[in-house]
């Protein structure tokens, strides 16, 4: 390994890849290094959705979109004027960071017509074009590399690792029913099934998956190096500028910056004790790898962790089983499941305390709420998700594929609890069986008109988006009626930290007094989130990463004398 680059970049997921892959289109000379063996961390097995506030596709599915129409929605989800800076240059330089990777990577992202931020209703919501997707990949393209980029989770997949797109999950839900879906999915197993004669998993990426994918090809070709399962235990400095890092007990030299990049902190229990709720418990649905790394090597060099904002995570309800192999495994309840219609979620009182069809981040948050969390340790559960069989069978429940053939692993195992009636299941999940009995009764008789006067479910465009078009008048409202009984058993989880390093509008690393430190950038999940722990639409992980990881590139570059990045964008 050479002992001096350009750039150093410690952290394999979006944004430390971003920030690689920008830096050396703009001719530095760049070294990725990340702690496991392959490369896209919690990026990888994510929906891969990018939010990029007034973007220029957006006008191609005829959904043109405003960066002040982006600054309105964010004054009324975010809260307070902290960080405002920061926040400002995501939102006008998003859209150059996008075109950027265009036009210099192999990274092509697209705009999604329907994809309505998580509060539609408010002022500059947009429904649909302001969240951009990866183009799917063919990943023959990366031969032996492939081997490099994290595969999906299993229970996101089909038959030894297919990916399914956004865009053909309906037909999968319509086998046998659409004679063109059913020919549709044919197709698309036949083309798997031929992918695995030669590979160990589909080659047709989609999610996630493909954004790490195009980002891997990209350093390829750029001959960034990479250093996997490296570890790095410290950061060199001369005369209070950071100079390098020590990977693997090896002093490496950084000639211009050090990124860091690993993902935050959601696996440390440290941090987690510090700056989460208790109540939150231990789970998270990231990659094992985000242990705090980056913000450590951080703080080790005098930078600041900015503890201001809403919160210090983002919120998604988790279910716990055992994979077949015998490891320990969550599952992410983000939009497959709670949302869509004959399904409700109750607490420890077998009363329902939440729209179930609103976003991860806001059940979590009610999850947290009095009587409704489990025990702080994750051991104990206060939520429980009902459906009934039709449920099961359309649309599937957590790890439980639809359409499913044999439930006896997933009823023997405890992850699904099974009985002929409301009661018996109550018993069998540790509620009363007469509380029970009476909520589900109360919603049923709503819920056969297609309503809910509980908490309105369905009654904004982004809940109707999380259902099911197909049932109407409602599209997130069903009666649970037909025997027998499912319940599955939630906990409160993250999908990642929010709270990070502060940082300035070029991604560089602040010190105490509100300076930059010299040489130090952070992107991702080490960098204080712009949202102040708001979660406002999907992908507001991503869309940030990408475009700092571009920012702090290009601003690396400009400080070599090639330019200011404010006129180059």
């Amino acid at each position: 390994m050479a002992l001096e680059h350009d750039v150093i970049v410690i952290g394999g997921g979006a944004g430390g890849m971003t920030a690689a892959a920008v830096a050396a289109s703009e001719g530095l000379d760049v070294l990725l290094v990340e702690k496991s063996a392959q490369l896209g961390g919690t990026t990888a097995i994510s929906g891969g959705m990018v939010w990029v506030p007034g973007n220029s596709l957006s006008r191609e599915v005829g959904q043109p979109d405003t960066i002040e129409a982006a600054r309105t929605y964010l004054a009324h989800t975010v809260s307070g004027a902290h960080n405002a800076a920061v926040r400002e240059a995501f939102l006008t330089q998003a859209d150059a960071a996008i075109t950027y990777l265009d036009q210099h990577t192999s990274v092509h992202l697209r705009p999604v017509h329907t994809y309505p931020d998580y509060y539609p209703d408010l002022p500059g919501a947009a429904m649909g074009g302001r969240v951009l997707e990866p183009v799917p990949f063919d990943a023959r393209v990366l031969g032996r590399s492939f081997a490099l980029v994290r595969p999906p989770l299993p229970e996101f997949t089909l038959f030894g690792g297919m990916m399914v797109s956004r865009a053909e999950l309906p037909h999968f839900r319509d086998v046998g029913r659409s004679l063109s879906s059913t020919a549709r999915v044919a197709r698309l197993v036949a083309a798997h099934l031929w992918q695995r004669l030669s590979y160990p998993r589909g080659t047709s990426l989609a999610l996630g998956n493909a954004l790490v994918a195009r980002l891997l090809d990209t350093l390829l070709r750029q001959k960034v190096g990479l250093r996997l399962s490296a570890s790095v235990s410290g950061l060199t400095q001369e005369d209070g500028a950071v100079r390098g890092a020590i990977i693997n007990g090896q002093t490496v030299r950084a000639r211009r910056a050090v990124v860091l990049a690993t993902g935050g902190f959601a696996h440390s229990p440290q941090l987690r004790s510090m700056l989460l709720p208790k109540e939150a418990g231990a789970l998270s649905a990231v990659s094992a790898d985000n242990t705090g790394d980056g913000i450590r090597l951080g703080l080790q060099c005098d930078a600041r962790l900015e503890t201001a904002g809403d919160g210090a995570a983002f919120w998604v309800p988790v279910s716990r089983f055992t994979r077949p192999d015998g490891t320990q495994a969550l599952f992410p309840h983000t939009v497959t499941d709670r949302g869509k219609p004959g399904v409700i979620a109750v607490n420890r009182a077998a009363r329902r305390f939440v729209n179930e069809a609103r976003s991860y981040h806001e059940f979590v948050r009610a999850m947290l709420r009095a009587d409704n969390a489990g025990s702080a340790d994750g051991s104990g559960t206060g939520v429980h998700l009902i459906c009934d069989r039709d449920f099961l069978w359309r649309y599937g429940i957590g790890a439980v594929h639809p359409m499913c053939l044999s439930l006896g692993q997933w009823c023997r195992s405890g992850y699904l609890t099974k009985a002929r009636s409301i009661g018996d299941l109550a018993g069998k999940i540790g509620l009363d069986p007469a509380a029970l009995e009476q909520t589900v009764a109360d919603y049923n008789v709503a819920a056969r008109r297609g309503e809910d006067p509980l908490f309105g479910r369905g009654s904004d465009a982004y809940q109707r988006h999380m259902g099911d078009a197909a049932r109407t008048p409602n599209p997130c409202v069903a009666p649970i009626e037909r025997a027998p009984f499912y319940a599955v058993a939630l906990y409160p989880g993250d999908l990642g930290t929010s709270t990070g390093l502060a940082t300035d509008a070029e991604a560089r690393a602040l010190g105490p007094d509100g300076q930059p430190i010299s040489g130090l950038y952070v992107v991702g999940n080490d960098m204080n989130s712009v949202m102040n722990g708001a979660y406002p639409g999907p992908g507001i992980t991503l869309g940030p990463a990408l475009t700092f990881g571009y920012l702090a590139a290009r601003s690396i570059a400009a400080g070599a004398g090639k330019g200011d990045w404010h006129a180059r964008t």
